[in-house]
């Protein structure tokens, strides 16, 4: 009997890829749209237009998807009884993809979205008659602020505490899985991605990656400061940045394509009875100089990796301090470890090198030339936070 698929989260920049697989299986699939958002349909099938389906595919996806308008925020995805019960009975797998990464919010606001959005899909999932399976996506960054050493599948916990408020709504997010899980004795897959991107160039009607939304408050704050706090009209400069990181420090960057793939895989797999939980990461880091020279392409700016914050901060700098969520990453040298995925999907789980010309596509217009900056651009099992 064929599975009828539902997922959240479907016009995001993962969650419009998680789609594409889903078709490639499904006949059908529910989408519930956040309510209000727009025509979550149009946006889809726009989607898949920018980025070159076949008029055959995009054509009949209003023929496919069924939009189903929701709330997270609210009791029963903010449906009346019925609709809901309806709604939950039709469902044989649920996917989760929805959520704030609004890594400068505030733990309410996210809260509300992040935790109690799971706690109200999870709700939903209890409500159907087909007990369908559920596949929640987390992130690797629940391992908080660890920032060396490796962080495993099988941990998650708060020992070290948490860079931001979203990798503390993602953390409690998945703990009430955890809970869940055991008390209704269902299992769920937990996926969690790191940083997610494309080389698929920048459009306004594509949902943006992080590194899209780091260069945009890069760039918004060298325009509100002036070239290094310069009178308007004076020479233009690259003002020196001095952000908090570390020399040798590494992001794990993942294609948003490859990562939609093996989660999809993933939720092929028999389950066990309880939560198995993947890291869907690259298997080599990008070094933090890498993506900082990226931006430094971008952005007529020239950032500089310090211990410490700046006793006496210029300007920028005292106004990118507004989003510290954003600039720690760039202390971190840590390692997520992916056994299980490898085991599982063996070397089809490896993703293609990802290095300066795969995030210069990504985040560059084509009809955009920048000049460079001046000069050009295993451990043992035990937690260290810092």
């Amino acid at each position: 009997m064929a599975v009828h698929v539902a997922l959240t989260g479907a016009t995001g920049f993962l969650g419009l890829r998680l789609l594409r697989r889903l078709l490639d299986t499904h006949r059908s699939v529910t989408v519930l749209a956040h309510a209000g958002s727009g025509d979550a349909l149009h946006r889809i099938v726009r989607f898949f237009e920018l980025t070159g389906s076949a008029p055959v595919f995009t054509n009949a996806l209003a023929h496919r998807l069924r939009v189903v308008e929701t709330d997270l925020a609210l009791p029963r995805l903010g449906l009346s009884k019925r609709v809901f019960q309806e709604l939950a009975d039709t469902i044989g797998a649920l996917w989760h993809s929805a959520g704030s990464i609004n890594l400068e919010g505030d733990l309410p606001e996210l809260r509300r979205t992040n935790v109690e959005g799971t706690r109200h899909v999870l709700e939903l999932a209890a409500a159907g008659r087909l007990r369908p399976r559920v596949h929640h996506v987390s992130t690797a960054f629940v391992a908080g602020a660890r920032r060396e050493g490796v962080a495993y599948e099988d941990e998650l916990d708060d020992a070290c505490g948490f860079e931001n408020a979203y990798e503390r709504s993602k953390y409690e997010a998945e703990s009430l899985v955890h809970d869940w899980s055991r008390e209704h004795r269902r299992p769920v897959l937990v996926l969690r991605p790191s940083i997610l991107v494309t080389d698929q160039p920048p459009h306004p009607e594509l949902p943006s990656h992080p590194l899209q939304v780091i260069e945009r408050i890069l760039r918004e704050a060298r325009d509100a400061t002036g070239p290094g706090g310069r009178r308007a009209g004076a020479p233009d400069v690259r003002p020196r940045v001095r952000m908090v990181g570390h020399p040798h420090g590494r992001l794990n960057l993942l294609q948003v394509e490859h990562a939609a793939d093996v989660m999809v895989r993933l939720a092929g797999r028999t389950p066990s009875a309880g939560v198995d939980t993947y890291h869907v990461v690259h298997d080599r880091d990008v070094p933090v100089t890498t993506v900082v020279g990226v931006l430094e392409r971008l952005v007529p700016v020239s950032v500089e990796l310090v211990a410490t914050r700046p006793d006496a901060p210029t300007a920028l700098e005292a106004l990118l301090d507004f989003y510290p969520g954003m600039t720690a990453y760039l202390a971190h040298r840590r390692r997520f470890d992916d056994t299980r995925v490898r085991a599982l999907l063996g070397a089809s789980a490896a993703s293609d090198p990802l290095g300066t010309d795969y995030l210069w596509a990504g985040l560059a217009p084509r009809a955009r030339t920048v000049p460079g900056p001046p000069g050009g651009a295993a451990a043992p099992r035990s937690v260290r936070c810092a």
